[in-house]
């Protein structure tokens, strides 16, 4: 594997078209949908989830009737409420997949790789490619927390700390290894995430900008991994995988060295 992926490569392995996502809602949430029919059940819920982060994203959720998600959707209200009971169920159902999912996807790609540098760098680019893949999830979810009830809101806060002590758990490992040179891995942590945000969150302005989001990727890595890599391992930035090796035994002879002392 190619230590950077490109974000067409990250695409083609995880495989996240809006089917693949809502053939996983139907797997999830099967014993509550009215309709068995596993190819309707995908259509449908592609058709239903558009329109609910369309419209949520244009004038937000708690303005979204039924009647407006029925209109945008294509579909008759009683088509609606073979898929959920309500507002709330399809919230819970837009939450819920797109945490599952996007830490699906992260576990899958950390288990790929093993040293501190490797994992911030995969977790990082994973985070930023994900949010361009689900971007409707992403947007609705950063936005529509300030508006949900306070079960929800305590929710969606949970989740993006989730995230950010991710990267804080990477720091904190490469830290104790020598390979990190930060002094408050929390707080680091904090403006990654935040760094992350900006890209979902104002997209128009790259658009502006004609900045792709393969590029917004290894910027931003470049940026962190020289702020936060001590300097004897930062990596070159088209690193392949032949080249992990060198970083992992450099950790060992690191931490033989240490042990002389």
């Amino acid at each position: 594997m190619d230590y950077f992926m490109s974000f067409e490569e990250f695409s083609c392995k995880v495989g996240l078209s809006r089917k693949d996502i809502c053939r996983e809602i139907f797997e999830e949430h099967r014993k509550n949908i009215k309709v068995k029919k596993e190819k309707t059940v995908v259509k449908n819920l592609v058709r239903i989830l558009d329109a609910a982060l369309k419209i949520s994203n244009q004038k937000g959720f708690q303005a979204m009737s039924m009647r407006n998600l029925s209109q945008e959707a294509g579909l008759s209200m009683g088509g609606l409420y073979a898929y959920f009971s309500g507002k709330e169920d399809l919230l819970e159902m837009l939450m819920s997949t797109g945490h599952t999912t996007t830490w699906r996807v992260l576990e899958e790609r950390l288990a790929e790789v093993s040293d501190p540098v490797s994992k911030l760098r995969v977790a990082i680019q994973t985070h930023l490619y994900l949010s361009e893949v689900m971007h409707p999830w992403f947007y609705f979810s950063y936005m529509e927390a300030r508006h949900l009830g306070e079960k929800q809101k305590e929710r969606a806060k949970a989740g993006e700390l989730e995230t950010e002590n991710l990267f804080a758990h990477i720091l904190e490992e490469g830290k104790g290894k020598g390979f990190f040179a930060v002094e408050d891995s929390q707080l680091t942590a904090s403006v990654i995430k935040a760094m992350v945000q900006d890209w979902y969150v104002k997209r128009w302005k790259y658009a502006k900008r004609k900045v792709s989001v393969d590029r917004y990727a290894r910027f931003l890595v470049a940026f962190v991994e020289a702020n936060c890599v001590a300097p004897e391992y930062r990596r070159p930035k088209a690193l392949k995988t032949e080249d992990h090796g060198l970083y992992r035994q450099a950790g060992r002879n690191q931490a033989g060295r240490r042990a002389q002392r």
